[in-house]
């Protein structure tokens, strides 16, 4: 619940953030690079051309990312920058409300870049929906590789020339050499105290999570 009412917060607030943003910087799209320039140049802003470039762009493309929820974080960081400048360059020493030329409208824009660098934009837009596919992703793979390594291990095809006598491996035979005729191994008791290969196989069945093999009793005469 409080997952929720965190997105639909930062939502609006994006999108408000955004809408101011962007309408500031369609002000200054629609008024040309070159007028806005001089205009930097008469408020005593250094390099006013390249300062009214940058503002224009991170304030046009800036809110509209904001209002989208995308790349939040980098776009914070600049519409930050942004007002800091604007701060400092143009509103200090005019006091705090908008009236009298104050920081008070970049001061607050400022704080919400800010909060957007901290905290991002939620999980409301497109920063959110590409999180939420790359960590479902991220789970499927590492859930993938757990069930991989507690998997049993697959046994490889026995080679050709390979004998076994009572379901256990022999010498290899050559295939110029006649084969041995084999015979099959009477089963023997249990020692007591012992542990022979079934019980080992038993052993191995339970560690592994899987059912023991069916064995047939032996036949007793």
């Amino acid at each position: 619940m409080k997952r929720a009412v965190f997105d639909v917060t930062m939502l609006i607030a994006r999108v408000v953030t955004g809408v101011i943003f962007l309408a500031h910087g369609l002000e200054k799209w629609m008024a040309g690079l070159g007028p806005t320039g001089r205009a930097f140049a008469g408020m005593g802003v250094p390099m006013p051309e390249l300062a009214s470039a940058y503002a224009t762009i991170v304030e046009t493309v800036g809110g509209l990312f904001l209002i989208l929820g995308l790349l939040v974080r980098p776009v914070g960081l600049l519409l930050l920058l942004n007002m800091l400048g604007a701060i400092v360059f143009v509103h200090s020493g005019r006091g705090i409300l908008t009236t009298t030329g104050g920081w008070e409208l970049p001061g607050l824009l400022g704080a919400l870049a800010l909060l957007f660098l901290a905290l991002g934009g939620g999980r409301i837009g497109i920063d959110g929906l590409f999180g939420a596919m790359f960590r479902r992703r991220a789970e499927r793979r590492a859930a993938e590789e757990e069930l991989a390594a507690h998997a049993p291990g697959a046994s490889g095809p026995e080679p050709s020339n390979v004998t076994t006598v009572n379901g256990g491996p022999t010498t290899p035979t050559s295939s110029n050499e006649p084969a041995e005729p084999r015979v099959p191994r009477q089963p023997s008791e249990h020692r007591s105290g012992m542990i022979d290969d079934d019980d080992m196989r038993d052993i191995d069945a339970l560690v592994s999570d899987e059912p023991p093999p069916h064995r047939k009793p032996p036949n007793r005469a």
